[in-house]
């Protein structure tokens, strides 16, 4: 067995040194947050230091239709092609870790394999990846461009998703002068790869319960988003008496706390985010209120009787209020068990663990599709979606090590 070149050792200062040229690339604020909304400057930003820093190193960068970037050492084209990757768009005052670590650590990876490799590409090649709109943030539906791509989501739907401000996914990826003419699905771009593998900050502490810096995922729970557009009548805050109230805010209320004591009896999540109120006005009863609830749970039958029960708790409130109710389901994604020959392959390979999570990646679009594995960096703090969120550089050093070890392991195969 040809077992490739050997990975050569990430000191923490070279990843260290890696990260701070991306860091304050969208930084917002004096919380020390993250506002990378896809194709806003920021993002654009951060995909120009990408580009940069892939042809810095000879690698040959693809924009494939759905704005998705892959940087390749090595033909894709010759099939059984490894990825790697993630994504660069943050959450609103989101971390810098979710998504981003993936990416630097993929270029890390190559380089400590490159360094040992003579000039000569992988049998398989090696693509670092970037999608676009994993979060969700800007038009409202997660792991966007891999969804895309696998075609999870029809292109004209997609198309037509608005921003806050009323901007389209259509308008946006033409101000960012790509073209949304060509937006879909593309067999032939998941026909070349042989694998992917993700490496994630972990979001939760298994890891330092276990005292391990890296861990292999074994799954994701299915999760989903539903919007609850909530209709009452508008009217004044100190005329307008209590009883002859039709207040939406008093219907949302009771779906928060609805959605967090069905979520707890059942031992799954439940969070309301997200919200818009008309007219939001200190002093007045608003018209209406729009929800956004996101629900997770172990396996599908207890997310839809999680989401179901919340549902009919909200209708029964409303009701009483005299408000009205549309419940919308946004996306849904399925339950996702990582490839089991892959994930031994990973665990025995890097005598990690296997931890599942709650949370939802590109790499569980992609399973469906291609042999997929997940590797987690160690959070000390478990903190995800926020400016806490952390990761030492010297667990992020041994996760660059893992990865390599990873992907030496599959394209020299």
């Amino acid at each position: 067995m040809v077992r490739g070149p050997e990975p050569a050792p990430v000191s923490p200062e070279r990843f260290a040194a890696l990260w701070c040229s991306l860091a304050p690339i969208g930084r917002a604020g004096s919380d020390g947050g993250y506002l990378r909304y896809t194709w806003s400057p920021a993002d654009l930003a951060a995909r120009e230091w990408f580009v940069e820093e892939a042809l810095d190193r000879d690698l040959t960068v693809e924009t494939d239709r759905n704005g998705n970037l892959t940087a390749w050492w090595g033909d894709p084209a010759a099939g059984d092609a490894v990825l790697t990757g993630s994504h660069l768009d943050s959450v609103p005052h989101g971390g810098g870790y979710d998504g981003a670590l993936g990416v630097v650590s993929g270029l890390l990876a190559v380089d400590a394999l490159r360094s040992d490799a003579g000039g000569v590409a992988p049998p398989r090649a090696i693509g670092v990846a970037v999608f676009v709109e994993e979060e969700g943030a800007r038009f409202g539906v997660p792991c966007l461009g891999t969804r895309l791509l696998t075609g999870a989501v029809e292109p004209q739907t997609a198309l037509a998703l608005r921003d806050a401000d009323g901007v389209s996914f259509a308008e946006a990826m033409a101000a960012a002068e790509l073209d949304p003419t060509g937006v879909g699905p593309d067999p032939a771009a998941l026909a070349r790869l042989g694998a992917f593998v993700e490496l994630h900050i972990e979001q939760g502490r298994a890891l330092v319960d276990l005292a391990a810096p890296v861990g292999v995922a074994q799954g994701i729970w299915p999760h989903g988003r539903w919007r609850l557009e909530i209709t009452g009548e508008a009217n004044h805050a100190g005329t307008t008496r209590l009883v002859d109230r039709r207040d939406p805010m008093v219907t949302c209320a009771h779906l928060v706390l609805g959605a967090n004591q069905q979520a707890r009896e059942r031992g799954a999540q439940a969070t309301v985010g997200r919200l818009a109120v008309t007219p939001n006005a200190t002093n007045a009863v608003p018209a209406g209120v729009t929800a956004w609830l996101d629900a997770r749970a172990a396996d599908e039958p207890a997310l839809r009787a999680l989401v179901d029960a919340v549902a009919a708790q909200t209708l029964e409130q409303a009701g009483r209020d005299g408000t009205g109710v549309e419940f919308t389901e946004e996306s849904l994604s399925p339950a996702v068990v990582f490839d089991p020959g892959l994930r031994e392959r990973l665990r025995e390979l890097l005598d990690a663990p296997v931890l599942a999570t709650a949370a939802g990646h590109d790499a569980g679009v992609l399973a469906a599709h291609v042999p997929t594995a997940m590797l987690f960096v160690r959070n000390p703090t478990g903190v995800s979606h926020s400016p806490a969120e952390h990761a030492s550089d010297v667990d992020c050093a041994l996760g660059v090590e893992a990865l390599a070890r990873t992907l030496r392991d599959l394209a020299w195969r």
